[in-house]
């Protein structure tokens, strides 16, 4: 499933082409994805003017000056293509592309700058979905999610609140969206590996009597802010099914310390272990035995 880097890389490739854009027409070629499209969703979007993306978790959502935001979630295997009239500058002739089997959703839009727009979302496995809703505060897909680990309320004390008395595991405790919003698998694996810190350890232990972080949470709450911009800066990872909104592949895999690399060796200097695997609340994890003991 994309991640926080992915869906960030998605946003940022599709804001240029619908930020200022009027939607002309929305086609559907089914009537639900993962859920069925809310029944007012192709007249919500319809004649309305696109605000400024924006990211929530693993959210993409499109703010319509009506007030009203679309969300869309990508997924196991969502992502959106982009068929414009005007690309990095350069006009050329629009000619509208036929539909390919799982393009589920196709928005045509006109923006000021880039003409005929058409965004076209596909999903082979339609795990993906997408919504309309009022108010992010009241957003039910909001509810009780913790803060963005790239924004200002995200800090080793929080963590240090949040992980007080907790005897779950430090890899379960981060996966919680309930702590900190849109961490998944793939960059908890790297930001504990990179921290050194045991996937098994209780997230308890990496806080102080007194409820402060310790040393090794300042670190992992740093960790987690460089390996995400890192992860960003290259353009999300490619596992499988991800692609950007141009249909380059991520290339941060390419970078991986941990994930995927079990039976391998560790890339720490005059570290003789292999990378091992373990499984976690069903979900793989990566990790150093020697390095994160």
């Amino acid at each position: 499933m994309p991640e926080l880097p992915e869906v960030e890389t998605v946003k940022n490739g599709l804001a240029p082409f619908m930020e200022g854009a009027l939607i002309e027409k929305v086609v559907l070629n089914r009537e639900n994805l993962r859920f069925p499209f809310p029944e007012q969703f192709v007249s919500s979007l319809e004649g309305q003017t696109v605000g400024q993306l924006r990211r929530r978790a693993k959210y993409v959502i499109v703010p319509l000056l009506s007030a009203a935001n679309m969300l869309a979630h990508l997924g196991m295997s969502g992502s959106f293509k982009i068929n414009a009239e005007t690309v990095e500058g350069a006009a050329r002739k629009f000619v509208p592309q036929a539909p390919l089997k799982h393009d589920h959703v196709i928005i045509e839009l006109t923006h000021p700058d880039k003409g005929h727009v058409e965004v076209v979302y596909n999903d082979p496995r339609r795990f993906g979905y997408m919504d309309l809703f009022d108010n992010e505060a009241t957003c039910t897909h909001f509810k009780g999610m913790g803060p963005e680990p790239l924004g200002n309320q995200f800090s080793a004390h929080h963590l240090a609140e949040r992980f007080a008395n907790k005897r779950t595991s430090i890899k379960s405790a981060l996966l919680d969206q309930r702590n900190v919003a849109g961490l998944g698998n793939i960059y908890v694996c790297e930001a504990l590996f990179i921290a050194k810190i045991d996937p098994r350890a209780e997230a308890q232990s990496l806080v102080k009597s007194s409820g402060v972080p310790t040393s090794k949470l300042d670190v992992l709450a740093t960790t987690i802010v460089s390996v995400l911009k890192e992860a960003i800066e290259a353009g999300g990872s490619t596992l499988k099914d991800f692609k950007h909104a141009d249909g380059e592949l991520g290339y941060f895999q390419h970078r991986f310390k941990t994930y995927g690399r079990e039976g391998e060796p560790c890339v720490t200097k005059d570290c003789q272990a292999k990378v091992e695997r373990i499984t976690q609340s069903g979900r793989s994890t990566f990790y150093c035995p020697n390095c994160q003991s």
